[in-house]
C-alpha cells in the first residue's frame, strides 16, 4: 500500500474514521453523513500518530522546502504540530480560532514573526473555511503561508474552490478516495456502498432528501 492508503487504513483500524453508509451519522450542523471523522484518537496511538508526524515532515521538506514554523489550527492541529516540530526542530506555534477576549487579545499564540515561512497543520479539511482563516491570521501577522497540511479531506468542491481562490497550497496526507478504497479491499463496506458513498460527497447537503 501507498503511505496515503496505510494512513487510510489506520484511521478506519482504531475508528477514527467511521464509515455507516446504512446508518448515517448526524452532524453538528444537522447534515447526514456516511462518515464520521475524528482525528484527535491518533493521539492514543503512538504508532499511528508518529507515521502521521513522519509523513508530514516528508510533506513538508518535499513540498515547501525549508520553514521556519509550524503552526496548528486550534484544536485538533495543535498536536501534530507539536509532534511534527520535534521532528523537523522547528520552532511552533497555534491558531486560535478567535482572538482572545483578554490579555494581549492574541489569535496566534507562539511567536510569528514577519517574513518567515510557515506550515499550517490542520487534521481535517472539510469545508476549508476554518483552515483559510487560520493561513490568513498568519499572513496578517506578516508571515509566508508555504501552504496547509492536512490528515485528512473529504475532497469537497467547496474546498477545492476556497484553497484554490485564495492561492493558498492544501496537501493532505490522505483523502475520502483513499479511505474508500482501502475500505472496500478490507471489508469494511462494500461494493454497492461504495456508490452511496460516492454519490454523498458529490452531493452532502442534500444527500437522502
Amino acid at each position: 500500500m501507498t503511505i496515503s492508503q496505510t494512513i487510510a487504513h489506520m484511521l478506519l483500524q482504531i475508528n477514527a474514521v467511521a464509515l455507516r453508509p446504512q446508518q448515517p451519522f448526524t452532524w453538528t450542523s444537522g447534515m447526514k453523513s456516511p462518515i464520521y471523522c475524528d482525528n484527535r484518537l491518533t493521539m492514543a496511538y503512538p504508532q499511528v500518530r508518529d507515521l502521521i508526524a513522519e509523513s508530514f515532515a516528508d510533506l513538508i521538506n518535499r513540498e515547501w522546502g525549508q520553514v521556519d514554523v509550524v503552526a496548528g489550527t486550534a484544536t485538533a492541529g495543535i498536536p501534530h504540530a507539536a509532534f511534527v516540530s520535534q521532528k523537523l526542530s522547528l520552532p511552533m506555534a497555534y491558531i486560535r480560532s478567535s482572538a482572545k477576549g483578554h490579555g494581549k487579545e492574541n489569535m496566534i499564540e507562539g511567536i510569528i514573526r514577519p517574513g518567515q515561512r510557515v506550515a499550517v497543520i490542520e487534521d481535517l479539511i472539510s469545508t476549508g473555511g476554518s483552515s483559510v482563516k487560520a493561513a490568513k491570521a498568519v499572513q496578517d501577522a506578516g508571515a509566508i503561508v508555504v501552504g496547509v497540511a492536512a490528515i485528512f479531506t473529504y475532497g469537497f468542491e467547496k474546498a477545492v474552490r476556497t484553497f484554490e481562490e485564495t492561492e493558498i497550497p492544501l496537501r493532505t496526507l490522505t483523502s475520502y478516495d483513499n479511505l474508500l478504497e482501502v475500505a472496500v479491499a478490507k471489508g469494511y463496506i462494500t461494493e454497492q456502498e461504495v456508490s452511496l458513498l460516492a454519490s454523498w460527497r458529490k452531493d452532502p447537503e442534500n444527500w437522502q432528501k
